[in-house]
Order: structure tokens, then C-alpha cells, then sequence
């Protein structure tokens, strides 16, 4: 091992898990990012990188600061879904642990993590994954992960870690910018520094919508965390968790890095934000317009052009979240209400895209969706169209979340429904970058309605045409419906707030 040219072991594990979706397979991993070797080294130095920008981020200032050597293991993401399958994840720690055996020693070790993880069997595999990395490299090798800002965060994950450094944006537009920050402090842990890192969890589970960063209560809150970073405080990370995941280590968790192995500040810190948080729990409510005011302001939007157009959001159905991307009651309402000029994606139906494609363009046919697939929402809805223009689904996003990223949505088709085009897809994702209508030909800047199956990460990649004040989010059923009364909860902290009214939380005298 050398400090002049460090060996650093790169390896990735991202998912976010609603525990109310499908289990989540190896397949699902294999078709959207399963790598190792030296494929994740070309992938994180392409430009144009399938994985998440945390890694080119990383990459890239470490290419920046000086020599090193990355020695790669493998990084599995998949779109967020279900627990995982146990003999999926069970391998992928063999995986790891024996790479670590045969390719050390390390100097250090990056994860590219995400923090919302469960598998069957196991209601932490993000700890898990830590735990394995730590026993494998011993106490003293540098430990950093980057996390997405919905981690559920438990004690075992950060006292496997020497750095936790956690996303600042919600859509999240800054993963490139964390990844670049991991790797400043990495050589900062490999010149010597001492790291601790400490937190507070609270009994305040957000509903998603609430969390966004561009104004609000989550907004301020890790305004006040990023004003406190200097000095002995090395990094601020509040994370709001995922509700859907249902799992123990839910609630708000303010995490603290600090320098000089200073725990105290870092618990001090931790304990103050957590204390600011309660205060302002009541700020996370956030109302939703109802599926039938939704449908008239849209046929309304439609038909008048003096009216400036709109986004509907359909939140409850976020493949973002763990939805399936294929409920119809927003579209069955629109069609019934004779709405006009509007653009709805990304449906996820892989038999309805394959039949558009045996079609061919031009070709019109009763459309029946949500045949091949029979979850609780996913109910079938028939309707005449024609095909309009065909994909194969494949493109670099361009702003946002995706910008710079290579996607791909499969096998694509383009329906025009009379009044309604629907984009038809047949890899499961959320709608969140232009790129995604753009391919087919159409024009966001001149549509008058268009319909998103997306939480919130379409804001950071539709800003350029929408501003908030012509976002509406629509109270549809869903498994990433807003509403958390809707869910019968079994493993989640009870009581927590908004969902229970009559929580209390008291500061500890120290954290």
C-alpha cells in the first residue's frame, strides 16, 4: 500500500425499497446496472455513465487530486421495487467479501450507496453490506459512503463508516457534486485525519412530497446543517427517510461527521438539528388536489389557451418510490372527461409496447393496458389508438437527475389515444427528464398538459417548461400514495408524526 499512489477498493449497492412492492429479483438488477471489474472503471470515466453520478463524481476528483488506483468489485442497482431476494443479496456479499480477501490490502474504500435497502431476511442489508466491508479491511482503513437523502440510517450503518456523506438536493440534482465531495475527504482521510460520526433519529416520517429542497421545511433544515460545516464539522447529512420502506430504522435522522475525532461536536451538532426539526414537524403536511379537480382543470387547461399549462403529478403511482408506473386512474378520467392536448409517460406496460411495435407506425388498435400484470392498482383499461411513432427506448438524459446519465426504457411506443398520447415503455422508471417525450417527437414547451408518473425528481428535469405554480400533485391510490394512512404498517416506529397526531419527542440530555 502506498499514500502516493493509494489502492481503494469501488464497489456500489443502490435501491430504494417499499415494502409494499414486488420482490425485487436478480433480473431486475441485470437489467438495469450489474457490473464489476473493469467495466465500472470505464463506465465511471465514459462521460455518459449507466451508474449513479456519485461514481463518475468520485472518479473524477480523484483523478483530479493526484494518483491512485481503483480496484473495482462490483455495483448492482436496480429501480426502486420490493426487498430484495435473499439468494440475490446473500450473493452479492460473497461477492464483495471475497473480492476485498483477494484483491487487498486497500488504503481505503468508496461505496456508491443509496441507504433505503431491505432484503428478505434482513431489515438493514445496507448495515449488512458496511459490516462486511469493515470486518474485511479492519478499523483503521477509511470507510466512505455517499447516500441518498431518503436513507433510513441506522447505528450499525455509520459505525461501519468513517465519512457519511448524504445528498443536499431533492429532485436530486447534486449526486455528481456528493461524489466529488467523498473524494475530497477521502484523501483528506488518507493524509491522516480522525474521523467520528454520530446521529439522532426522530419519530417524524415525512410523506415524500413534503421533502422538497428548493423552499420548505426540509429546505431549511439542511440550509442550517450546511451553515454549521467547518472547522471539526467535516459533513452534514439530514436524511428524511422513506417511509415506504416500513421499516425500523424509519424516521428523520440528522447525521454528523466530524474532524479530529471530535464526538462530542458531532453528537452536539446532530442533537441540535434534530431539536430544530421537532419544532417545525407541522411544516411537513402537504395537501393534494383530488383526481376530480385534477381532470377538470386539465380539460379546462386543454380547451383555453389564455390558460398557462400545467404538470400533473400522479405521485401515488412513482416507479421513483416502488410503483409500478401503470395505475389508470388518472388516465381513465382524463379520457372519460374528453380531455384535450395532453401528454402522459411513462406507462409501464411491456405487452402493450411490444404489440405496438408488432404493429408497426400508423397502425390503430383497441389498446388494452395492464394485461400481463395483476397488482392491487394495476387495473386494465381498454381504449382505441394508434401508434404514432416507435423507440427503442434508449437515450442520455439531458437535465436534472439523468443529466449526462445513459437510460433506458426498452422496447417504447408512443400512443395517441384522441385527446391523450401516452407514452408506453417497457423497463419500469419514473418520468424525469424531457429526453423521455423528446425522443418521440414531441414538444414540451407547446403541450398544454402533461401528466408525469413521478414523485418530484420530473421538477429538476422539466423546470425549463414548468414552474411550480403550474405543478398540482393529484390524490390517486397508489403503493407511493402520499396519504400514509392508506398503508397497514407493520414495522415502522409507532407513533410517528404526521401519521400519529399525539407523538411526542423529548431532546435527550445528550445525544
Amino acid at each position: 500500500m502506498s499514500k502516493d499512489n493509494p489502492r481503494i477498493a469501488v464497489l456500489g449497492f443502490a435501491i430504494e425499497c417499499n415494502r409494499f412492492s414486488p420482490v425485487t429479483t436478480a433480473a431486475d438488477f441485470e437489467q438495469d446496472v450489474d457490473i464489476r471489474g473493469n467495466q465500472i472503471v470505464s463506465e465511471a470515466r465514459s462521460g455518459a455513465s449507466i451508474t449513479m453520478p456519485d461514481l463518475p463524481g468520485f472518479f473524477t476528483e480523484m483523478d483530479r487530486t493526484g494518483p491512485w488506483t481503483p480496484v473495482p468489485l462490483r455495483v448492482a442497482l436496480a429501480q426502486p421495487g420490493g426487498p430484495v431476494e435473499k439468494s440475490f443479496f446473500q450473493t452479492f456479499l460473497g461477492d464483495i467479501a471475497a473480492g476485498l480477501a483477494a484483491s487487498g490490502p486497500f488504503d481505503a474504500v468508496f461505496i456508491s450507496a443509496h441507504g433505503a435497502a431491505l432484503a428478505e431476511g434482513t431489515d438493514d442489508p445496507d448495515g449488512d453490506l458496511f459490516d462486511v466491508v469493515r470486518r474485511a479491511v479492519g478499523p483503521d482503513i477509511p470507510v466512505i459512503a455517499v447516500f441518498d437523502l431518503h436513507a433510513n440510517v441506522s447505528r450499525r450503518m455509520i459505525d461501519n463508516l468513517s465519512v457519511f456523506v448524504g445528498y443536499l438536493e431533492n429532485p436530486h440534482t447534486d449526486i455528481y457534486e456528493r461524489g466529488v465531495e467523498a473524494a475530497r475527504h477521502m484523501r483528506e482521510c488518507l493524509a491522516g485525519a480522525r474521523t467520528a460520526i454520530e446521529m439522532v433519529k426522530l419519530p417524524l416520517v415525512p410523506p415524500q412530497i413534503a421533502l422538497l429542497t428548493a423552499r420548505g421545511p426540509y429546505a431549511d433544515l439542511i440550509k442550517y446543517g450546511q451553515a454549521k460545516v467547518g472547522g471539526d464539522i467535516l459533513n452534514v447529512s439530514v436524511m428524511a427517510g422513506f417511509a415506504y420502506s416500513d421499516s425500523p430504522k424509519n424516521g428523520l435522522t440528522a447525521v454528523v461527521t466530524a474532524r479530529n475525532g471530535n464526538r462530542k461536536a458531532a453528537a452536539d451538532l446532530a442533537l441540535d438539528i434534530a431539536t430544530r426539526a421537532w419544532g417545525m414537524k407541522e411544516r411537513f403536511k402537504r395537501g393534494m388536489m383530488s383526481l376530480a379537480d385534477a381532470v377538470q382543470l386539465a380539460v379546462s387547461v386543454g380547451r383555453d389557451r389564455r390558460r398557462k399549462p400545467i404538470i400533473l403529478a400522479d405521485v401515488a403511482d412513482n416507479p421513483g418510490g416502488g410503483g409500478r408506473g401503470n395505475t389508470t386512474y388518472l388516465l381513465r378520467a382524463l379520457k372519460m372527461a374528453g380531455a384535450e392536448h395532453v401528454i402522459l409517460g411513462v406507462f409501464n406496460d411491456a405487452a402493450l409496447a411490444a404489440k405496438a411495435h408488432e404493429l408497426g407506425e400508423g397502425a390503430t388498435f383497441t389498446a388494452s393496458f395492464n394485461t400481463e400484470e395483476h397488482q392491487e392498482f394495476s387495473l386494465p383499461f381498454d381504449c382505441e389508438a394508434k401508434v404514432v411513432k416507435l423507440s427503442d427506448g434508449k437515450y442520455v438524459g439531458r437535465r436534472g437527475v439523468l443529466r449526462n446519465v445513459s437510460a433506458d426504457m426498452g422496447p417504447s411506443a408512443l400512443l395517441d389515444l384522441g385527446g391523450v398520447q401516452v407514452v408506453v415503455i417497457s423497463y419500469r422508471c419514473q418520468c424525469m427528464d424531457p429526453r423521455q417525450f423528446e425522443m418521440f417527437d414531441l414538444d414540451i414547451a407547446h403541450a398544454r398538459v402533461v401528466v408525469v408518473k413521478s414523485r418530484g425528481h420530473f421538477r429538476g428535469g422539466f423546470d425549463e417548461f414548468f414552474k411550480p405554480e403550474q405543478i398540482y400533485e393529484v390524490d390517486c391510490p397508489g403503493l407511493t400514495s402520499p396519504v400514509l394512512a392508506n398503508f397497514t404498517w407493520s414495522k415502522l416506529p409507532r407513533p410517528v408524526y404526521p401519521l400519529d397526531e399525539e407523538t411526542t419527542w423529548s431532546p435527550p440530555v445528550s445525544a
